[in-house]
């Protein structure tokens, strides 16, 4: 009975978690066009699973890096919905003081270190935190989101090798969506190679898993993430997961021949939303009007968020050479 409640309260707030991720981003995708979002956004709606389930199995005080698309893993962290908001207006109040924008977002009080947009960026600067936890003799953990277009960059395989041999507490977590930018896997790596064996082959212990599922990625990430508070030393994931709008922007684009209309709506059937509602609806004592709550609140939540970005100040023109930290200029 324990464990069933357990699995209940853990699949009612991974929902929640998703809800508020894909309603923040239909919200950003819808309102994109107003004009008053000047910076590039990546929106991961469809991969919000591996995003919540992550956020939810670390503490508050482990260190999360992440990339370009970081929305989710921000919000999944337990980062502020105003902050994020504001920081994608370019308004003083935001996560970042408005310099960032939607692909730099740092929150050190959830323990989210940063996002860039450079591939692969912040693969050496997660295993790097790793290593101040092991110094520190902490038993925080790092862990390090990237995509499948990451694994092609050479300081991926130094920072792997670099974990493994110091047996550093990194979890390094690829979503693989099939996907950089317009390429597919077919034209970047070997086919018939798998990146979970592949890492699996270097020394770290390693696992493919559906990045659909919530409750699946949850359980996994729970049990290596206590393997490693144990000082086992870092483990992989492999996720398989679906974005369903374009690379960057707010639309769809099906229509210009990278990925077919039939392979994005057999990814779509599988929306990890929709399939842990059904779950829970089957499983547990939750109604469907219990869950239409909870996307109303969000829905407040949200339209209060965006109220709070839009009645945001821009910084000052002075400010704009604060915190730069490099030579003189002469």
């Amino acid at each position: 009975m324990c464990s069933q409640k357990k699995n209940f309260t853990i699949g009612i707030e991974l929902l929640r978690r998703m809800i508020k991720i894909r309603l923040t981003e239909e919200t950003i995708a819808e309102r994109y066009s107003e004009w008053k979002m000047r910076c590039p956004t990546h929106l991961c709606i469809g991969q919000e699973a591996v995003a919540a389930a992550v956020g939810l199995a670390l503490r508050k005080d482990d260190f999360m890096m992440s990339t370009h698309r970081a929305h989710g893993h921000y919000l999944g962290k337990g980062g502020d919905l105003n902050k994020m908001l504001a920081e994608i207006y370019g308004k003083a109040t935001g996560c970042s003081a408005g310099r960032g924008g939607s692909m730099h977002l740092i929150d050190k009080k959830v323990g989210f270190m940063g996002s860039t947009s450079i591939v692969g960026g912040t693969i050496p600067v997660g295993v790097g935190l790793g290593l101040s936890i092991k110094l520190r003799e902490k038993d925080q953990v790092s862990c390090i989101f990237f995509g499948d277009a990451a694994i092609e960059e050479g300081v991926f395989y130094e920072s792997v090798n670099f974990a493994v041999l110091k047996k550093l507490p990194v979890l390094f977590i690829c979503e693989n969506n099939l996907y950089s930018v317009y390429s597919p896997l077919k034209v970047r790596q070997p086919a018939g190679r798998k990146i979970y064996q592949m890492v699996q082959a270097m020394g770290c212990p390693s696992d493919q898993g559906d990045g659909n599922n919530a409750m699946e990625v949850y359980q996994k990430v729970s049990s290596a993430v206590a393997f490693i508070r144990k000082g086992e030393g870092p483990c992989f994931f492999e996720f398989l997961t679906y974005r369903w709008r374009e690379h960057c922007g707010p639309n769809f684009d099906n229509n210009i021949g990278y990925r077919t209309e039939e392979e994005y709506l057999s990814w779509k059937d599988k929306d990890p939303i929709c399939s842990l509602e059904s779950h829970l609806l089957e499983q547990f004592p939750v109604s469907r009007k219990e869950i239409e709550e909870m996307q109303n609140s969000i829905h407040l939540e949200i339209k209060k968020a965006f109220e709070f970005a839009e009645n945001s100040h821009f910084p000052q023109p002075q400010e704009a050479t604060t915190n730069l930290y490099a030579g003189e200029l002469t």
